[in-house]
Parts: structure tokens; C-alpha cells; sequence
């Protein structure tokens, strides 16, 4: 029988399945010391992700983050299937106070800048300008040091086209897919109530808009919303103002900001920079003349600029008259402190705030260089862990028993990003496989698979849970996850230690219902044994492979062998992708795998022209996501 590495700790040491006796094995990679050295660290930063015991739970890092050289913080890089991604900063466990609360900045990236730039460093001779323009990371650490009572979490979130606008008018489902990721990134933060900031700079207003258009109201859970300069977007047609204004008056500490200038007669090149009805000084005072029937403002001096206020300093309007006529769009932003003044403006901490102003009041709170683009480590598997106020899982499956599809996958979805899953799921099982190549050389690759299907609950009751591949993908998004190939099936089933027959069903096939009792003989099925050890034949699984790229819009499933080993369904793209029945099932792999001892993401090797066949038996994938349509 084969070996498999234990993942308890990540490739810490390999289980003889026949003698069940382990041995170490890290000396077998032979790593070269200062990478060994950096992945027994990063490994340690993961080690409750793929469920070891917490070595001092206050100082290691969340799952999926690692630890920054600078200000005690950890970092973790998020990579969205639908062309977006996300830098998060967060103070190291150690300095939160209190994990009952926490406020999530989450700050849109402006058209042209990666989150790497808008986070900003030092400038010097080697780091582009970019970096020096808004320094939104120094500006929030400058706001956690006024407010130390406070856990406060940034998130940055950039399109992959460095445009939001663009990005939404190229996805039809765009208000959807802002509030999935916002929702994504308040579950990872380890507290019971998170209070949001939804802020951005330029085209970041974009992003604002684009989350604001998924709701009817905006959610309580947003504390504040801050426009720096990018309130472009702004319409009376799509009742902008009218929800802004209902968010105010639904809670006493909701606050509103935007910062602007006079920009209709600025130029660049000697050309106009924005057209006859455009720029952010005209969205501002079609706001304010829009909302003067539901509210009194009043104006007056601050500083250089005008000032706005209504409802009690709740809704505020600070703009720039701009007499020089000169470019202010980031000046406003990293030169006069805009960020920190957007956090306080209008609040009870308003003072904590410094006045818009030609001085960097933060340059104490810059970081010495920047983080690299593109060479961020691939994290083991990132799942948060099960809070001790996660919901009741025999409450959820009785409240989804009476929701329609698209209510049924927004309460999954939250219950597992959040962590609402069984611990056992987090003790990733390794699969190891060794293939010729065409080039007529052998590789081996060690990749870790989830021991059973995804599932909401405890290790005492949970219940497994199929999902469309839209949500299927964005829980292997956020938990730094692929899905699997059809090869990948077929090898994780012939390395199960436990092997199920199938139980079809025939009747409601997509009733929840019919999830649940599927589910109950499954588990009678398995006669009490302790779940954790890997098992197969019980589901299909939903798969990404390249005859997708020719059925967009549908859902890959493949699998569900017989004892013989012989698959009931073979690989099919013959269902819509919001199609889901009982038989379905989301196994999770985790993205980075051991590719002949060191180090290598799953997605690169599928896309290999030589190294594929270790993972796919159809040729390179370069079908690796599922995207929206």
C-alpha cells in the first residue's frame, strides 16, 4: 500500500498505512536552509489550518496569514476567481483585546494601482511613485495607535484589470460578487460582531457603488462609508442618495463622507481630465441638492475647503474649491492624511482626526519597503477555525429546509467562510502521486485533499452540503483551495482508506430535504466510525476540467465509484451550473502541494505542459476556476 503524508502537521512526516507507523521525513525534501527555515515558519503560521494543536495561541498567525517584518502585523493575499484579489493587514493575535468586536477597513484600490502600491512604502530609487502616493497601510496604523482599545483590520481589494469600473461593466453579476467578497473578508476576522468601513480612492468609488446596488438598504454592519475623491459613480436614477440617506437614519452611528475638489477644469496635457458632466465636484452637488428636501445642510469654512454637514454631522461633504486649479485627485488622499481624516470625520473621535492639510502626519507608521507583487508564498489551506458562538448546525438545517436555491447557497456560504464547518475537515489528508513526464523524466507530487466533502457543523453533528460551482469556487477562494481534476478523483478514491458504495436516490433530487437524508445514510453508512480518515464513493464531485471553456455557464461533476472502482457518472458538463441535486458534493484541495520535495501551487502544474499529467488525464488545465457568467 502507499504512503501518505500526515498532514496533521504540513509535510512534517509520512504514515506507513500498513504498519501505521511514522517517520520523519522533512530531511528526505532537503530543502535548502533558508527555505526550510522560512517554511517552518510559515508552516507554523498555518499549523491550526490544517489542525495541530496551537502552539501559544496569541502569537501565532490567523489561518492563511503569515507574519510581517514590520508593526507586529500578519498579512495574507487572497486571489478571487472573477479577476480580483485582496491584501489583508491585521495586528498579530496578541494585540486583540477583545474578540467579541473588530472594525474591517475595506479600502477599493484606484484605477492603474495594484494593492501593493496603495498600502505604499518608503520611496527610494528602486520603488516605483506609485508606492508613495496614498499609503493607505501607514495611515491605518497611525488610526490603530490613536484608537489602541480598538482591533482593526485593512483590507485592500483590487481588480485584476486595476479598474473597478471596468471590471463591473464586464461582469453582469458584479453588485453579487462585491458583496460576496466583502462578506468574505468580515468572516475571516475572528470576532462575533465586525463593523465595516467601506472606503476607496478614484475608481474604488466604483467598487462602493457596485456593493451599494446589491441591497435594497445597506446593511447595519456598515459602520461608515467614506468616498475619497471617487464618488464618480453617484446616481439619483439608482436611488444612491435614497439609501444613503435610509443607512443614516437606520442607526445613530452610521456616518457618511466624501472628500472632493473642484476638478471640471483641470487639465493634463493641456486636455481636460474629466468630461462636461463628470468629476467628483459635480457628483458631490448633485448629492446635495438631490438630498435637500429630505435634509437641511449647512456650510461653512474648514480650512482651505468648503464644508457640508447634515443630520447631526452624520452625512459630510468636504470640498476642495481648488482656485489654482490644480490636480488635487491624491493629494487629498496621502498628502493631506484624507484617509485618517475619513475615519474620524463627524464622530465622537473626530479630533483623533487631522485636519486636510499639506503635512504627512504619518510618515512614522511607513514601512521601509514594500510587499511583493506576485511573490506572495502559497499558504497551506486557510480555513478559519470554528468559533465557540457559531451557530447551531441542526438550527441551519432546519432553516434550509425552507429556502429557495439562491437563499439556501448566501446562508452555506457565510456558515462555512466563517468557519462553521467540522474540525475534522481541517486535517487535510496528503495524496502522493509519481508520473513519467513526456520529456521521459519522473516527478512525484504530494498535494493535500479534504478527508471528506465540505460540510457545515461540529465534529458532534454536521451535515454535508452540495453547492452550485459559483459558491463551490468561492469557498476554495477564500479557504486558498482548488477544486479537483478527474484524475485527481480517481486518485484520491484509490488512496481512501474508506470506500462507500453508492446510495442513489430518485425522488426530489434538489430538495434540501433530500441533502439531509442523503446525508443520514451516508453516516450509517460509515456505522460510528471516527470521521477524519480519507473517504470516497459517497458523492460526485464537482471538477474543473478544459470542457468547460467550450459549455460556459455549466457545472463539471465526475466520480462516485462503485466498489469496483468504476465511476457511476462519468465526467459531464451536461447540467446548467445552477443545477445541484443530492448526489452532488465539493471536495476541497489545498492550492500548494509538495512537487518533488519543495514547494509548488497546483494551478501551475496543471497549466505545465510536462507536469500536468501528475494531476489530469485530459492535457493541461487551463480551465482552473469557475467563473461567473
Amino acid at each position: 500500500m502507499k504512503e501518505l503524508t500526515n498532514m496533521h502537521a504540513p509535510y512534517a512526516e509520512v504514515i506507513n498505512l500498513d504498519s501505521n507507523v511514522a517517520t520523519p521525513e522533512l530531511n528526505r525534501f532537503r530543502y535548502p536552509i533558508m527555505i526550510y527555515i522560512f517554511n517552518l515558519l510559515l508552516y507554523a503560521c498555518f499549523w491550526i489550518a490544517g489542525g495541530g494543536p496551537a502552539i501559544g495561541e496569541e502569537t501565532i498567525c490567523w489561518p492563511g496569514f503569515i507574519q510581517s517584518d514590520w508593526f507586529d502585523e500578519q498579512v495574507r493575499e487572497i486571489r478571487f476567481a472573477d479577476g480580483a484579489r485582496a491584501i489583508v493587514n491585521a495586528p498579530m493575535p496578541h494585540r486583540f483585546r477583545d474578540r467579541g468586536t473588530a472594525q474591517l477597513i475595506v479600502y477599493a484600490t484606484p484605477n492603474g494601482n495594484s494593492a501593493e502600491q496603495t498600502l505604499g512604502c518608503r520611496l527610494s530609487e528602486a520603488v516605483d511613485w506609485h508606492f508613495d502616493i496614498q499609503h493607505v497601510a501607514a495611515q491605518v496604523r497611525q488610526w490603530r495607535a490613536k484608537n489602541p482599545e480598538e482591533n482593526i483590520v485593512l483590507a485592500v481589494i483590487q481588480s485584476d484589470i486595476r479598474s473597478w469600473p471596468t471590471w463591473r461593466s464586464s461582469h453582469q453579476n458584479a453588485p453579487l460578487l462585491i458583496r460576496r467578497m466583502v462578506d468574505s473578508l468580515a468572516a475571516i476576522v475572528p470576532a462575533r460582531d465586525v463593523k465595516m468601513i467601506l472606503t476607496g480612492h478614484s475608481g474604488g468609488g466604483s467598487f462602493i457603488f457596485g456593493y451599494m446596488d446589491a441591497f435594497e438598504d445597506i446593511p447595519k454592519s456598515i459602520q461608515r462609508i467614506a468616498f475619497l475623491d471617487a464618488n464618480y459613480g453617484y446616481s439619483d436614477d439608482r436611488q444612491h442618495g435614497e439609501k444613503i440617506l435610509r443607512w443614516l437614519n437606520a442607526d445613530p452611528d452610521h456616518q457618511f463622507v466624501t472628500l472632493a475638489y473642484d476638478d471640471r477644469n483641470i487639465t493634463l496635457d493641456g486636455k481636460k481630465v474629466v468630461g462636461p458632466t463628470g468629476g467628483t465636484f459635480r457628483a458631490s452637488y448633485r448629492m446635495i441638492d438631490h438630498l435637500r428636501k429630505e435634509i437641511h445642510w449647512t456650510e461653512d469654512p474648514f480650512g482651505a475647503f468648503n464644508r457640508y454637514v447634515g443630520l447631526d454631522g452624520r452625512m459630510l461633504v468636504v470640498i476642495h474649491p481648488n482656485p489654482e486649479n490644480k490636480i488635487l485627485h491624491t493629494k487629498l488622499v496621502g498628502e493631506m492624511n484624507g484617509l485618517v481624516f475619513a475615519l474620524a470625520a463627524g464622530s465622537s473621535k473626530t479630533h483623533l482626526g487631522e485636519r486636510l492639510e499639506d503635512r504627512r502626519t504619518y510618515t512614522d507608521w511607513i514601512q521601509p519597503s514594500p510587499y511583493a507583487a506576485n511573490e506572495w508564498p502559497c499558504p497551506g489551506a486557510a480555513i478559519s477555525r470554528r468559533t465557540t458562538y457559531a451557530r447551531d448546525p441542526s438550527q441551519i438545517a432546519r432553516e434550509l429546509v425552507d429556502c429557495d436555491l439562491q437563499d439556501r447557497e448566501r446562508i452555506i456560504l457565510s456558515e462555512l467562510i466563517a468557519g462553521n464547518l467540522p474540525d475534522f475537515l481541517r486535517d487535510f489528508v496528503a495524496v502522493r502521486v509519481d508520473a513519467e513526464t513526456g520529456d521521459g523524466t519522473r516527478h512525484q507530487i504530494v498535494y493535500r485533499v479534504m478527508p471528506d466533502y465540505l460540510s457545515v457543523g461540529s465534529d458532534d453533528y454536521f451535515f454535508r452540503v452540495p453547492l452550485t460551482p459559483q459558491s463551490a469556487q468561492h469557498v476554495a477562494d477564500v479557504f486558498g483551495c482548488i477544486l479537483p481534476t478527474r484524475k485527481m478523483v480517481d486518485d484520491i478514491y484509490k488512496q481512501s482508506s474508506i470506500k462507500l458504495p453508492p446510495l442513489p436516490l430518485a425522488k426530489d433530487r434538489e430538495s434540501m430535504a433530500t441533502f439531509l437524508h442523503h446525508h443520514d445514510l451516508i453516516q450509517k453508512q460509515l456505522n460510528g466510525q471516527t470521521p477524519g480518515a480519507l473517504m470516497a464513493g459517497s458523492k460526485k464531485d464537482v471538477v474543473i476540467t478544459n470542457m468547460l471553456e467550450s459549455r460556459p455557464g455549466h457545472v463539471a461533476i465526475y466520480g462516485w465509484h462503485q466498489i469496483d472502482g468504476t465511476p457511476i457518472q462519468p465526467l459531464t458538463t451536461v447540467h446548467v451550473d445552477w443545477y445541484v441535486d443530492y448526489s452532488h458534493a465539493v471536495r476541497l484541495i489545498d492550492q500548494c502541494a509538495l512537487l518533488d520535495g519543495k514547494p509548488a501551487r497546483i494551478a501551475e502544474v496543471l497549466a505545465d505542459g510536462n507536469l500536468h499529467v501528475l494531476l489530469s488525464d485530459e492535457g493541461p488545465i487551463r480551465y482552473t476556476k469557475y467563473l461567473d457568467h
